[in-house]
C-alpha cells in the first residue's frame, strides 16, 4: 500500500507578543497572509498530502470566508486549536492514519523550501523522527538566583525549528500521553517515550514571525526568496 503523507500546520494561537488588531498568522506579507505562504509551501510538494490546518476557533468562520472570496481552494481538514501547542496538534491527530508520515509545521514559519520540506520527508520514512536545528551566533547568559545571571557556552544549544517530521505510528502512539508542561515541542512528546530525535541542520531563514519587527524582516526576505 502506498504510503500517505501528511501535514499539521499549527496556527492555534493568538500572537499577543506581536501585537495588532489580527492574529499574526493573519497578518499580511507581501499580496496575503502569512499562513497562506506557509500552506502554498506545502501545496508544493511532488507528492500528494492532507492537509490539516489548526486555528483559533475564533477564526475558524474567518479562514473560510477568505478562501471562498481569494479562490483560494485546496483540499484540507480545519480542526480548533487547543489550550496549549499540545492539545492543537492532539486535535489534528485525530485524522492522521497510521501507516505513514507527518509533517508538523509553524503556520509562521513561512520561508521553508519545496525542497528542504521534501528532504525531511525522506529522513523521517527512514529514521523515524526529524527536526531541524541551528546552532545559536549570540553570546547566552543564564538566570540566577537573586536577579544575577552568567555566561553560558552556546555551543552547548541548538535551536529548534519546524517542520518536524515523523512516522505517524510513532507521533500517535506518543500522543496518548497525558500532557506535561516539559512538553515544549513534539519531539519532546516523542523523546519522552524514548525514541531517538535525529537533527538536521535547519536554515537561518526559516523564523518564526513572533515579534513586530520579524515581520520587517520577513519583508526583506521575501523580496529576495
Amino acid at each position: 500500500m502506498e504510503k500517505k503523507y501528511y501535514a499539521i500546520i499549527v496556527a492555534g494561537g493568538s500572537g499577543s507578543r506581536m501585537g495588532g488588531d489580527i492574529a499574526k498568522q493573519f497578518m499580511s506579507l507581501g499580496d496575503k497572509p502569512v499562513i497562506v505562504t506557509t500552506i502554498e509551501r506545502f501545496l508544493s510538494l511532488s507528492f500528494p498530502l492532507e492537509i490539516i490546518v489548526v486555528l483559533p476557533s475564533n477564526y475558524k468562520e474567518y479562514w473560510k470566508s477568505y478562501c471562498f472570496e481569494n479562490r483560494f481552494n485546496f483540499r484540507h481538514t480545519l480542526v480548533s486549536g487547543g489550550l496549549t501547542r499540545f492539545h492543537s496538534v492532539k486535535n489534528a491527530l485525530k485524522y492522521v492514519g497510521r501507516g505513514g508520515l507527518v509533517a508538523i509545521h509553524d503556520g509562521v514559519r513561512p520561508f521553508v523550501t519545496k525542497e528542504y520540506i521534501e528532504e525531511l520527508y525522506a529522513i523521517a520514512d527512514e529514521k523515524g523522527a526529524v527536526i531541524p536545528v541551528i546552532s545559536p551566533i549570540d553570546s547566552m547568559r543564564v538566570k540566577c538566583e537573586g536577579g544575577t545571571t552568567e555566561v553560558t557556552d552556546r555551543q552547548r544549544y541548538l535551536m529548534v525549528q519546524t517542520p518536524q517530521v515523523f512516522s505517524t505510528d510513532l507521533i500517535l502512539d506518543a500522543y496518548k500521553q497525558a500532557y506535561s508542561p516539559a512538553f515544549t515541542d513534539d519531539a519532546t512528546v516523542v523523546e519522552s517515550m524514548g525514541a531517538k530525535i535525529h537533527l538536521v541542520q535547519g536554515k537561518a531563514v526559516n523564523i518564526k514571525l513572533t515579534r513586530p519587527e520579524d515581520m520587517l524582516l520577513a519583508k526583506a526576505i521575501l523580496s529576495v526568496f
